[in-house]
C-alpha cells in the first residue's frame, strides 16, 4: 500500500486568508489532539492551509467532520475511494433513513477528491473518474432503496436479489459527462430512465399500472439523491435528456423512445448518446436498448444536408468578437467563447460525421476521441496537443471555481477577491498573471474552434451565439436574445427548441428540422432588426406553427433572404397581414409566383386568371374557393408592397380595386348560373355597379364593397323552372352574389358587402330594375345620394349592350338638371352634420378629422356634381376631381398614403402613437417625413390648410345648419 494521503499532498498556492485558516487549524488541532492524529494534521497542514483559506466549502466540511478529514488523510486515496464506494453500494435502509448516510458519503468523496486534485495526487482523469464512479454508486443505491420500499409496500414482487436488477426491465442510463466518466466537481448528473414493458409488468403485482409505477419510482430516486436536507444533497438530478422531456413521463418505455429517436431525434441528441451507458438497473435490457440505438447514433451514410445539420451544432456559437471581449473576469469556462463546450463540439461533431464508418472514433471520452481523430488524420497533431492541454486546464479551473462554495458554476468570479481564491487554488498568487493566462487560453481554443467555420455557413448571429441544442437554455444565447431586444429571452429560446423537437408540422420531418437549423438565426436576426422583436416573433410563431408543411417555405426563405426580411417586417408592423397569414399560411404560396414582386400596376394577367379559374371550377362552391385562393395570395402581395413602401397610395388603391373587380367578374357569372340552377333560365340581363371606394378605385386592405345590382327584363317574364318573377330571380342572383363575396369558406373570406347605397336603400328590393333606378334619381334622390353616385362604376354585366345602357343611365342621372337645388349648401350641411354626429376618434382618424379624407372627398364630389351639371367630363377619381386644388389634393393623397399602410397594419383604426419606433418611422417615410414627430407636425399643418381650402370652396351656412 502506498503512503497515506497526508504525506503526498503538495501546497496548491498562496494562503489567501491566513487568519481564517489559523482559526480552523486551532479547532482541528483540538480534535486531532483528542483523537491522536495531530502528527497527521501537521504533516498535511502546509497543503491544507491554502485550500481551506480559499474555499469556505471545504473548510466547512473539515470543521463539521474532523473525523472524516482524519480518515481521508490517514488512508491511501485509492483505498479510501474504494471504501466510500463500497459503503454506498452496501447501504440499505428506508428512503428517509438513507438520506443522511448517503449525503455524508458524498461529503467524504468531495473532501477526498478536492484534496487529491488540489494537492497534485490525482490527475484530471482520476478526479473525474472518482466523481463519476461515486455517482454510479449513488444511483445504484437510490434505485435499490426505492425499489425495496415499493417491495415492502407490496407493489413489486420480484426478488431483491433478482439478477436482472432491483426492478426487472428498468434501467438507468448515465448521460453527458457522467456517462463518459468526466463529471465535474459540483456537477449535476444526467440520468435517463427507460423500461422494457413486458419485463417490468411481470415484476409488478397484478393491477399495478406500469407507467404510474415507473414514474413514482423515478421521482423517488430523484428525491433521494437531490433533495436538500440538513446534511446537504447527493447530486442534483437532471432527467431532461430523455425523449422530448416536456411531453414525456420521467421514465419512458424503451419502444416509444426508440420510435422517437428514429423519427424525430436531433443531431445533438445523437451527440448525447455518444456518452450514454448503463449505470444502474437491468443491465441486459439497457445494453439491448443501446445496441438498438447504434444505427441511429452512428449512421454509415450521411447526405449533404445531414452533415450541415451536424456541423450546425458548432456553428451556432459566435466565434468572432461581439463586443464583450474575452476576459477572465466573468468568463464562462464551460459555455463561453474559448470554453470547454467548444472543445467538446469540435470533437463530437466530427465523431457524428465520421464515426458511422470508423468505429475507432466512437469513444465517449473527449480526450480519447480527440486522440482517435488525430490518429485517423482528421485533426492535426499540433491542434490536438493545444486542445488537450486547454481541456485539462479548463476542467481544472472549472473544478476550482466550484470548490469555493460547491456551486454548479462554470464562471470565473467577476469580483477580484473571489477570483484570486480560484487563482490560489490553481497555484497562482499573481491575479494579473492568472487573468492574462486565462485570456490567452480562451483565445487559443476559440481560434482552433473557429478553424472549423472556414468556408461554411455562419449559424450564429451578428448579435452573438444562438445555441438551441440540449434541454436547457444556453446562457450565451439568452444574452444574445436580450441584446436583440426580446423582453423574455427564455420564452423565445424555449419556443425555438420546441420547433427543433418537431412539435409543429413545419419541422416534423428531418428535412424540415435541418432547414430550420439554418433558418433560425436568420429569423431571429431579421426579427431583431425590425425594432419590434417581441411582436414580430409572436406573429411569426403563429404563422410558422400553422404551416401544414415547412420544407418548401423554409427553402424559399433561405434562398431569398431579402424576401424573408420583408415577410418578417410584415410580422412586426402589420398585425392585420400577420394575422391573415397566421390564419391562412397558404397566402404565402403566392410568393412562389414570379409575379409576386412585380410592380403594382403591371398587367400580370391576374384578372383573366381569376375569371378563368372561377369558370373552370365547375360549380358555385368551387368557384368561390378558387377566387378566394387567388384573392388571399394577391391581398398579401399588395399588402407587402404597401408595407415596404414599394408603391404609392394611388397605385395600391387601383390594384386593390382591380383585384376586387376580378373577384366580382369571376363570381357574378357563377352566381347567375346558381340562380338559374335554382329557378331556371331567365330572359333578362343584370349588371353589377360599384360605389364608394370600390367605385372610385381607391380601395384599401380594409375596404368593404358598396354595390348595387341593376336588371332589365320583359314585363311578364318568368323563370323557366319555378316561374320566378324578375324581381325574385335577380333578387336570388344578388343574394347568391353577396354570399359568394362575403361568406367564409375553408379558403377564407373576401369582402364585407354593403348594398345600402342602392335606390330606396335597405327598404327596397335587393336588386333594382333599371327603369326604377332612372325614375328614382329623376324624382326622389337627395343630394347626398347624387354624391354617392359620383363614384358609381359598372363592373360587370351579363350582356354588354345592357351594361352600356346602365352606364348611360348613371351618367344621365348625374347630368340631369336639378333646378332650385343648392348643391354647395347641401354638401356643406351634410359635412356639418357629420361634424356634429360622427366626431373623429382621435388624431389618427384619417377619415373624419377636420382637413382629412372626408373634407377632400366632399369637395371632390361637389366638383363632380357641378361638372356634371355643365356637361364637363366626368371622373370617379377624387384626385382628378381636385386637380385644380393642390392643397386638398395633397391632403387626400397624404391621408390615403397613411391610410393604406394603416389598413394593412391594423384591422380597425389603430394608434401609431402606441406602436414601436420602427413602425412610426415607416409611417413617416411613407409620406417623406424624416421622423414621426415631423410627420405629426406636418399633418397638423396640412389639415389646417386643407380645412381652410374646404371652407373657401364650401362656406358655412349663415344659419349654422
Amino acid at each position: 500500500m502506498s503512503e497515506a494521503l497526508a504525506n503526498r499532498l503538495q501546497p496548491c498556492g498562496p494562503v489567501r486568508d491566513a487568519e481564517a485558516a489559523a482559526r480552523l487549524h486551532e479547532r482541528l488541532a483540538e480534535a486531532a489532539d483528542a483523537d491522536g492524529w495531530r502528527a497527521t494534521l501537521d504533516a498535511a497542514w502546509a497543503a491544507l492551509e491554502p485550500v481551506f483559506a480559499a474555499s469556505p466549502y471545504l473548510a466547512g466540511l473539515a470543521r463539521r467532520w474532523p473525523d472524516r478529514l482524519r480518515l481521508t488523510l490517514d488512508a491511501d486515496p485509492e483505498a479510501r475511494l474504494a471504501e466510500i464506494l463500497a459503503a454506498a453500494d452496501a447501504l440499505t435502509a428506508a428512503p428517509d433513513e438513507a438520506k443522511a448516510p448517503l449525503r455524508r458519503l458524498k461529503a467524504e468523496l468531495h473532501l477526498l477528491t478536492a484534496l487529491c486534485d488540489l494537492g497534485g495526487v490525482w490527475n484530471l482523469d482520476q478526479v473525474t473518474g472518482a466523481l463519476s464512479r461515486f455517482a454510479d454508486a449513488a444511483a445504484r443505491a437510490a434505485l435499490r432503496i426505492t425499489a425495496d420500499d415499493w417491495r415492502r409496500r407490496g407493489r413489486l414482487i420480484s426478488a431483491p436479489d433478482d439478477p436482472r436488477g432491483p426492478v426487472p426491465g428498468l434501467f438507468v442510463l448515465a448521460m453527458g459527462k457522467g456517462g463518459a466518466f468526466e463529471l465535474n466537481y459540483s456537477s449535476d448528473i444526467d440520468l435517463s430512465l427507460f423500461y422494457e414493458p413486458e419485463a417490468l409488468q411481470s415484476a409488478l403485482v397484478e393491477g399495478v399500472e406500469m407507467q404510474g409505477f415507473a414514474n413514482r419510482l423515478a421521482q423517488g430516486l430523484t428525491a433521494l439523491l437531490a433533495e436538500r436536507t440538513a446534511d446537504g444533497y447527493v447530486f442534483r438530478v437532471d432527467l431532461r435528456l430523455r425523449p422530448d422531456p416536456s411531453s414525456t413521463p420521467p421514465a419512458v418505455a424503451a419502444p416509444m423512445a426508440l420510435a422517437y429517436y428514429e423519427s424525430v431525434g436531433q443531431n445533438w441528441e445523437r451527440a448525447a448518446f455518444i456518452k450514454a451507458r448503463v449505470c444502474a438497473g437491468d443491465a441486459a435490457e439497457g445494453a439491448a436498448f443501446l445496441k438498438a440505438l447504434v444505427p441511429y447514433i452512428w449512421r454509415r451514410s450521411l447526405d449533404y444536408q445531414a452533415v450541415l445539420d451536424i456541423q450546425s451544432i458548432k456553428k451556432q456559437i459566435h466565434v468572432h468578437k461581439t463586443g464583450e471581449g474575452l476576459e477572465a473576469a466573468g468568463a464562462n469556462l464551460k459555455l463561453g467563447r474559448g470554453g470547454i463546450r467548444e472543445i467538446e463540439f469540435y470533437v463530437q461533431t466530427q465523431q457524428l460525421i465520421l464515426g458511422g464508418r470508423d468505429r475507432t472514433l466512437r469513444s465517449p471520452r473527449t480526450l480519447e476521441a480527440l486522440d482517435a481523430l488525430t490518429a485517423a488524420g482528421h485533426v492535426a497533431p499540433e491542434a490536438r496537443d493545444e486542445l488537450r492541454a486547454a481541456y485539462v486546464e479548463l476542467r481544472a479551473l472549472e473544478h476550482r471555481a466550484q470548490m469555493l462554495a460547491d456551486e454548479q458554476t462554470h464562471i470565473l468570479p467577476v469580483d477580484p477577491e473571489r477570483r484570486a481564491d480560484v487563482a490560489a487554488l490553481a497555484g497562482q498568487g499573481d491575479l494579473a498573471a492568472f487573468d492574462a493566462g486565462i485570456e490567452r487560453l480562451l483565445v487559443q481554443v476559440n481560434a482552433r474552434y473557429g478553424e472549423l467555420f472556414e468556408g461554411g455557413e455562419d449559424l450564429s448571429s451578428p448579435y452573438g451565439s444562438l445555441v438551441f441544442t440540449g434541454v436547457e437554455n444556453d446562457p450565451g444565447t439568452l444574452e444574445t436574445l436580450a441584446r436583440m431586444g426580446f423582453s423574455e429571452p427564455a420564452t423565445v429560446s424555449d419556443t425555438i427548441r420546441s420547433w427543433h423537437h418537431g412539435r409543429i408540422q413545419a419541422t416534423r420531418t428531418a428535412r424540415g428540422r435541418e432547414l430550420f437549423t439554418r433558418l433560425a438565426p436568420q429569423l431571429l436576426t431579421a426579427v431583431a432588426r425590425t425594432g419590434a422583436p417581441d411582436a414580430a416573433f409572436r406573429r411569426f410563431a403563429v404563422f410558422f406553427s400553422g404551416l401544414s408543411a415547412g420544407v418548401q417555405v423554409q427553402a424559399l426563405f433561405l434562398n431569398q433572404p431579402k424576401l424573408f426580411d420583408l415577410v418578417v417586417g410584415v410580422m412586426a408592423f402589420a398585425p392585420r397581414l400577420a394575422r391573415a397569414l397566421g390564419r391562412q399560411p397558404q397566402a404565402l404560396d403566392g410568393v412562389l409566383d414570379a409575379r409576386f414582386m412585380t410592380a403594382l400596376g403591371t398587367d400580370t394577367g391576374l384578372a383573366d386568371q381569376v375569371v378563368r379559374e372561377a369558370h373552370e371550377a365547375g360549380d358555385f362552391e368551387g368557384a368561390m374557393n378558387a377566387v378566394r385562393r387567388l384573392h388571399r395570395e394577391q391581398t398579401f402581395r399588395i399588402g407587402m408592397h404597401v408595407v415596404t413602401g414599394r408603391t404609392t397610395a394611388e397605385q395600391a388603391g387601383l390594384t386593390y380595386t382591380s383585384l376586387a373587380d376580378a373577384c366580382m367578374k369571376g363570381l357574378a357569372p357563377a352566381a347567375l348560373s346558381e340562380a338559374e340552377r335554382m329557378g331556371g333560365a331567365f330572359d333578362g340581363a343584370v349588371a353589377v355597379v360599384a360605389l364608394g371606394k370600390a367605385g372610385s378605385r381607391e380601395m384599401t386592405a380594409g375596404s368593404d364593397l358598396d354595390l348595387m345590382t341593376v336588371y332589365a327584363a320583359p314585363p311578364e317574364a318568368v323563370s323557366a323552372g319555378r316561374g320566378w318573377s324578375a324581381e325574385t330571380f335577380y333578387g336570388r342572383f344578388t343574394q347568391r352574389f353577396i354570399a359568394a363575396l362575403s361568406a367564409h369558406t375553408a379558403e377564407g373570406g373576401l369582402y364585407e358587402v354593403d348594398m345600402r347605397l342602392r335606390p330606396t336603400g335597405s327598404k327596397g328590393p335587393v336588386s333594382v330594375r333599371l327603369e326604377a333606378l332612372e325614375a328614382y334619381y329623376a324624382e326622389e334622390a337627395e343630394t347626398w345620394e347624387f354624391m354617392a353616385l359620383t363614384r358609381a362604376r359598372l363592373v360587370w354585366a351579363s350582356d354588354e349592350a345592357f351594361g352600356a345602357r346602365v352606364e348611360a343611365a348613371l351618367e344621365a342621372a348625374l347630368r340631369r338638371p336639378r333646378p332650385g337645388v343648392d348643391i354647395a349648401g347641401d354638401v356643406r350641411a351634410m359635412r356639418d352634420l357629420m361634424d356634429r354626429e360622427r366626431r373623429p376618434k382621435g388624431f389618427w382618424d384619417l377619415k373624419l378629422s377636420a382637413g382629412g379624407q372626408v373634407d377632400a372627398e366632399f369637395a371632390a364630389q361637389y366638383r363632380q356634381l357641378t361638372a356634371a351639371q355643365v356637361g364637363a367630363p366626368l371622373t370617379v377619381s377624387t384626385l382628378e376631381a381636385l386637380a385644380d386644388d393642390p392643397i386638398l389634393a395633397d391632403a387626400w393623397r397624404t391621408h390615403q398614403q397613411l391610410g393604406q399602410l394603416m389598413a394593412c397594419a391594423f384591422d380597425g383604426g389603430g394608434d401609431p402613437d402606441q406602436e414601436p419606433f420602427g413602425f412610426q418611422m415607416r409611417l413617416a417615410r411613407t409620406v417623406g417625413a424624416p421622423d414621426f414627430d415631423t410627420l405629426k407636425a406636418r399633418l397638423i399643418d396640412l389639415r389646417l390648410r386643407a380645412r381652410r381650402a374646404f371652407e373657401a370652396m364650401l362656406p358655412a351656412l349663415r344659419d349654422g345648419i
